[in-house]
């Protein structure tokens, strides 16, 4: 494992996960969010993101948490191994609720500067179509482009523990 993907719903526990393994493995964290986004939420433009992408991808080893679904056939053939971390809608709304309520106004650490959490209807209702809109496309991506790395799918806390537990501390 040199080379993983974490993907799944807002509020599935992502980051967590990505947090975890990169602490266990000793591989370098790239949180997309972080990378993509620009003081005041501002996105960065599609013809400047790309070529970014391309470039995190290029290193040698790395965990990259974060979906951006127009960037897997830059991602994916690159990824030995893809996680996709999946939770019930209401599971998921809750946490980004939760999470709001404990970082209101200020900046998570898994975001780029100058984007406090703040509250967003139209988020919720992102996440809410999340199995609807965006499952089917990743899906269609491990069966096609992610198909020769290998896949985990983790549907629990529960799962998520056990599949950290499987996996190599790093050696000092």
């Amino acid at each position: 494992m040199k080379r993983v993907l974490v993907i799944g719903p807002s509020g599935a526990g992502k980051t967590t996960l990505a947090n975890a393994l990169a602490e266990k493995t000793g591989l370098p964290l790239i949180h997309l969010d972080t990378e993509y986004l620009r003081p005041g939420w501002v996105p960065t433009p599609d013809e400047e993101w790309a070529p970014i992408v391309s470039g995190l991808v290029a290193r040698d080893s790395w965990i990259m948490e974060g979906n951006f679904s127009s960037t897997f056939p830059l991602r994916m053939p690159r990824t030995d191994t893809i996680i996709l971390v999946s939770r019930p809608r209401l599971h998921c709304l809750w946490r980004v609720f939760f999470r709001f309520l404990r970082y209101r106004g200020v900046t998570r650490p898994d975001l780029a500067d100058g984007c406090p959490e703040k509250f967003d209807p139209s988020f919720y209702r992102w996440i809410w179509g999340f199995p609807n809109r965006s499952l089917p496309r990743i899906h269609k991506a491990l069966a096609t482009i992610g198909a020769h790395a290998t896949q985990v799918t983790l549907a629990s806390d529960a799962e998520a523990r056990a599949f950290l537990d499987t996996i190599n501390p790093k050696t000092d």
